[in-house]
């Protein structure tokens, strides 16, 4: 196992309260044996603030016919992964997305249409739950590529007159990734993310770096750069308008299969943004409608980007 597996399997490993594990095997075992793996992430794991706060679950399912049958939802899961739906367990709130075994791996890799995933699990994360032996190794391998496609990401996104610290890396990739998402947070918020426990990630950083220059080493070329700048500023371009077309996207699909998904919006942009914009009666009854005036009203006001 390469040193980069194996800090990610060690820190797939550590303990999390009891409360977030019961919780991950309660959404385990509602799809049965559909379900091989439940991670545990962002803000709240880095917090460690449970009450009253929304805990972020992915469920990895083997794959979606097996999650739920002849649904719609299967076909809905397969043409704009994840699916996202609300859970609750012993006093906690959950969103929970799903995505089968092969999506999780695909969308991890350079390859993604969006940087949703590979960025979020880029971050650290925690194996809550797993079927067996096989689905932590999978999982393993699907979160390497996190890291690996930031780095080269970023790398041609560096200044190149300028010595930087291997942490620098970092924050500049969550900085374009968080660009091309339509989010609410504050502008320093992907700085934040590594300023968390920056030791994590001058740790990672080596371990990335190395299995890139294995991986260039046996594709018959040295450690460097093989993309150029402007190509990779147009991949981000490309990057960018897609994850704000996604997000729109699965906001309207998120009506179907999310109970209160306006509400819960609303309240992720106030929390993070600083506004108190509220939800009217009519956009509860009409949420697609309801998003759709809300969102230009909060990107007009800069409270997203």
């Amino acid at each position: 196992m390469s040193e980069l597996k194996t800090l990610i399997a060690q820190e797939l490993a550590q303990p999390v309260d009891s409360r977030v594990s019961a919780f991950a095997s309660s959404i385990a075992a509602q799809y049965g044996e559909a379900s091989r793996a439940v991670l545990f992430y962002g803000s709240c794991l880095r917090s460690t603030e449970l009450d009253g706060q929304m805990l972020d679950f992915y469920l990895i399912v083997s794959d979606y016919e097996a999650a739920y049958g002849k649904s719609w939802l299967a076909a809905a899961n397969r043409r704009l992964p994840p699916n996202v739906f609300p859970a609750e367990h012993d006093g906690l709130v959950a969103k929970v997305a799903v995505l089968s075994e092969k999506d999780f791996h695909r969308l991890n890799r350079i390859g993604a249409s969006a940087v949703s995933v590979w960025a979020r699990f880029a971050q650290p994360s925690r194996l809550v739950w797993q079927a067996d032996e096989m689905a932590q190794t999978k999982v393993v391998e699907a979160i390497e590529g996190a890291s690996i496609t930031l780095f080269d990401m970023t790398f041609p996104m560096m200044d190149i007159d300028t010595e930087h610290h291997i942490v620098d890396l970092w924050k500049r990739g969550f900085e374009l990734t968080y660009g091309a998402e339509l989010r609410a947070e504050r502008k320093d918020r992907s700085g934040s993310v590594v300023d968390s426990d920056p030791h994590r990630y001058a740790r990672f950083g080596p371990a990335v770096m190395a299995t890139i220059a294995e991986r260039d080493e046996a594709r018959g070329r040295k450690l460097k750069i093989v993309a150029s700048r402007d190509a990779v500023e147009k991949r981000w371009r490309q990057l960018r308008r897609n994850g704000k077309i996604l997000t729109l996207a699965r906001l309207a699909k998120a009506s179907a299969t999310y109970a209160g998904g306006i509400d819960y919006l609303a309240w992720k942009i106030n929390r993070h943004a600083g506004t108190d914009y509220v939800i009217k009666p009519w956009q509860r009854k009409w949420p697609i409608l309801g998003a759709l005036v809300m969102l230009p009203r909060l990107i007009a006001g800069g409270a997203i980007k």
